[in-house]
């Protein structure tokens, strides 16, 4: 049996405006039999080499076939390789160009060899980044406005690297208890713990953890803006298998790869531990805003706007105390044994987790609006009642006792705010499943409080919680401090005089840069900022990260997909813990299905329909359009996969588990 491969010698040559690799391939021809096993082609190759180096990083590839030989106990029969079959002999490892989330690109080697999903592992550890399973790796998308060759240009000039590489994975032990930098909480390694020296020293790692302001307005026009819900389901098409190697996926060396976090479920996120991973996810939530790829209202682009502005002069001032973090929140599980403690001593308790054994209700006046077709009625007031997790509408107060005008059960319902501070107007939009669709209430609140407590009591039950859940009162507070930070009528006497440090058009998206003149911007800007201009640089993050998720928007990826019954394309997003049916040009939902209902989902592969069974409602069908419907099928099961983690688990992943809920058939 005749062998032809391909071995490639790997010679770098600097250009002066780009890296470039120069591969001088040999043919070398071997003569085996089918029973000689992949180690022993390898032992021969290299002896007809005759080249003295390190060979050990190197494996057969089959271009052919697109598959890695790594089992080299495997004969050559075993693998199907013919007569004449043509092999690559070449390393694992090669060079990947990574932008991370802050839009700063990366020099890394990563192994090729390797599943997408161990691949990225591999990758946070060398970057301190907790819980990898969040991320991945995307494809840069191409702006369909401009010319290709320009694009290739300019990319190159961003490219133009001049950092050391890093070798992927980190220096991480399995034996070993990571520990964390007393300073800025990032995590170390047990060399670093040991030695003293990070693997990352050389290239200071923790300017990950540290946000740079945006140089220029420039960078925001270069960047690609999606212009529709359509131009975002075309971004997710580029998301890579996880289940499959980068050579598989035709990634080649040097190739620009974007890492993101993918799944937007953030698992123990602490500051203590993380600040390259809040300040990342903090760099991507901002990117996200400020390329008009979610949503936001205006007062809340003035928010972001005064959060980033004072992150940005944080981070200039680059003192230790800022990297503190200043949390506060009490775990209920150590509040919960103090009081016990102090109840034993005799004492006063605090009583903040309040009466375990009851469930807590709300009862208002509330003004109620159901939208039908052809009608001008508006908002109607009713003596509401909110017990467990359903809402019971009565006439009056007095009524209260009898039957209900209207009952609404919130179990699966899409709960979306619609506030506006400066014009008082606190309402809650509830799309509520039935048989045949979605019925859309409206509910109107007079104060914040009272849109607080509401409205958490709504994403709660949402998730058929009650109020009594553990999270209720935190909730409150979220969105209680939330509306806070978009109060625009501080004393006027502590407003910061405008300065030309403030550059607007770097901290709010270009619809609000056309609306006002820089001068207003600022000047609102600087207002917001007083509400802000006390946190402390980690707490200025996580706010701009919660008021992130606390937008209508939040966590939605989009595909354009084709339901079965339907006539025309429409949007099928996925979030944690639920997939909808949404109108592709309004984005309005259509119909939700919570995972928590979900018994089953299969996928064919042949005509790319994914079908989803769930407990008392209609099988979900749909087949997808211009994307692969692995894609699709890998955020539920990735998603579902998020879900099963606990916080009494230790730090490894079950890699398995998680190809079983995503590989499909491979």
């Amino acid at each position: 049996l005749l062998i032809v491969l391909f071995f490639t010698f790997f010679t770098p040559l600097f250009f002066r405006r780009r890296p470039c690799s120069s591969n001088v391939l040999r043919d070398v021809s071997l003569r085996v039999t089918g029973e000689i096993h992949i180690g022993g082609v390898m032992l021969k190759l290299v002896e007809k080499l005759d080249v003295k180096k390190d060979w050990s990083d190197h494996a057969l590839w089959w271009e052919k076939k697109k598959t890695w030989l790594l089992k080299t106990h495997w004969t050559l029969d075993k693998y199907g390789i013919q007569a004449d079959a043509r092999l690559l002999f070449t390393p694992q490892h090669k060079l990947l160009r990574l932008q991370l989330p802050n839009m700063k690109h990366m020099k890394v080697k990563v192994n090729f060899s390797d599943r997408v999903f161990k691949a990225v592992s591999d990758i946070c550890k060398t970057f301190n980044i907790r819980h990898p399973e969040e991320l991945s790796l995307l494809r840069k998308p191409r702006d369909p406005k401009k010319k290709k060759k320009k694009l290739e240009e300019a990319e190159e000039d961003d490219l133009e690297l001049q950092g050391p590489i890093y070798s992927s994975p980190g220096l991480y032990s399995k034996t070993m208890t990571p520990t964390y930098d007393s300073r800025d909480g990032s995590p170390l390694s047990p060399t670093t713990a040991w030695f003293g020296d990070s693997p990352l020293s050389e290239g200071n790692p923790s300017i990950l953890a540290v946000s740079q302001p945006i140089s220029s307005p420039d960078i925001l026009v270069k960047l690609y803006k999606p212009q529709s819900l359509l131009d975002k389901a075309k971004i997710n098409q580029g998301w890579l298998d996880s289940s499959r190697s980068l050579m598989e996926q035709d990634v080649k060396e040097n190739e620009v790869l974007l890492l993101r976090f993918k799944y937007h479920s953030f698992f123990d996120l602490n500051p203590k531990y993380d600040a390259i991973r809040v300040n990342q996810l903090y760099e991507q939530s901002k990117w996200a805003i400020l390329l008009e790829e979610i949503e936001c209202t205006e007062e809340e682009m003035m928010m972001f706007a005064a959060l980033q502005y004072h992150i940005n002069k944080l981070s200039i001032m680059s003192s230790d105390n800022h990297m503190n973090n200043s949390e506060k929140e009490v775990d209920e599980v150590d509040a919960a044994l103090s009081d016990l403690e102090i109840t034993l001593e005799g004492g006063k308790t605090s009583n903040s987790l309040g009466d375990i054994t009851s469930i807590p209700e709300l009862a208002d006046y509330v003004k109620v609006f159901k939208p039908k077709k052809l009608t001008l009625k508006g908002y109607k007031q009713y003596w509401c009642t909110f017990k467990d997790i359903t809402i019971s509408c009565y006439k009056s107060k007095e009524e209260a006792h009898g039957t209900p005008a209207h009952q609404m059960n919130l179990r699966g319902c899409e709960v979306t705010p619609d506030v506006n501070i400066s014009g008082q107007k606190f309402n809650i939009k509830l799309l509520i499943p039935v048989a045949d669709g979605m019925n859309e209430i409206w509910l109107r609140c007079d104060m914040e409080k009272q849109y607080a407590h509401w409205m958490a009591a709504c994403r709660l039950a949402s998730k058929g919680k009650t109020m009594a859940d553990s999270s209720y009162n935190l909730e409150v507070q979220n969105i209680l401090s939330f509306l806070k930070m978009q109060h625009m009528n501080p004393d006027p006497q502590f407003i910061e005089p405008i300065t030309t440090d403030i550059n607007p058009e770097c901290l709010v998206s270009p619809r609000y840069l056309k609306k006002y003149k820089n001068k207003q911007i600022s000047a609102r800007i600087l207002e917001a900022h007083q509400n802000v201009a006390q946190m402390s640089l980690i707490e200025a993050k996580m706010r701009f990260i919660q008021a992130w998720q606390s937008l209508p928007e939040f966590g939605i990826t989009h595909f354009l997909a084709k339901f079965q019954g339907g006539k025309r394309d429409e949007l099928i997003g996925i979030t944690y813990n639920r997939l909808i049916r949404m109108d592709a040009s309004t984005g309005d939902a259509i119909k939700t299905w919570r995972f928590s209902n979900m018994k089953q989902w299969n996928v064919n592969w042949e005509i790319k329909m994914v079908k989803v069974e769930f407990a008392d409602e209609p099988c979900l069908s749909f087949i997808c359009a211009e994307v692969d419907c692995k894609v699709v099928h890998e955020f539920i099961g990735g998603y579902i996969f998020l879900s099963t983690r606990a916080k009494d688990q230790n730090e490894s992943l079950d890699e398995e588990m998680f190809y079983k809920l995503t590989s499909g058939w491979i």
